[in-house]
């Protein structure tokens, strides 16, 4: 029961049903899920210690707040995580399977550049940007899988959660834009196929 909360305070959050500063109680959570206080207390716990909760005095527990500063903390986070990942992987380059399954991965990406340039919209709309977010996220979560470092793993998972959650929204990319990203990660593929930890 208490994953079951974890997963559901977890969800509203990243939906933006609870926004920043929200109060969560464990009475609610509990009324929500028809079960008892206690799994939806470990829960709400367990969300304060990740940090996507936080104690405010006089309060009780709410939605943490990130200012422009956590943003950028978040992001320095990750590129040195993510970056330690690449260089792993480099240095010990992954089977020929692996390296395919890497390829098809993003594909994904090329495949909604090519939609882009067929359709001649300046942006990607609403569902291409969703789509462009999960294949980005398989993306680098594949990259992370790769280095075989768990809690590193867990680290950038929780990092790129809160960057989703409390960054700006971003508007759909552009051609220019998303065709940069589409080369990176294809750059990113090919230094690791020709072990280039740089």
């Amino acid at each position: 029961m208490r994953e079951v909360a974890y997963h559901h305070i977890q969800r509203k959050i990243s939906s933006r049903e609870l926004r920043a500063g929200a109060p969560v109680s464990d009475v609610g959570i509990a009324k929500e899920l028809g079960i008892s206080r206690t799994p939806a207390r470990e829960a709400i716990h367990q969300l304060v210690s990740e940090g996507l909760l936080e104690s405010a005095a006089g309060r009780g527990v709410v939605v943490i707040t990130l200012d422009r500063d956590d943003i950028r903390e978040l992001y320095e986070m990750r590129e040195a995580l993510e970056g330690l990942a690449a260089r792993t992987v480099a240095a010990r380059p992954p089977s020929a399977s692996e390296m395919r399954d890497f390829r098809s991965i993003a594909a994904a990406m090329t495949s909604l550049v090519k939609e882009l340039e067929t359709s001649r919209k300046p942006a990607l709309d609403e569902k291409q940007m969703e789509r462009f977010e999960v294949a980005d996220l398989a993306f680098h979560t594949y990259l992370m899988k790769l280095a075989r470092n768990r809690r590193n793993q867990k680290a950038v998972s929780g990092i790129r959660l809160l960057i989703r959650i409390f960054a700006a929204r971003r508007r759909g990319h552009s051609l220019a834009v998303l065709k940069q990203i589409s080369r990176d990660h294809m750059g990113l593929i090919a230094a690791i196929k020709n072990a280039d930890p740089e």
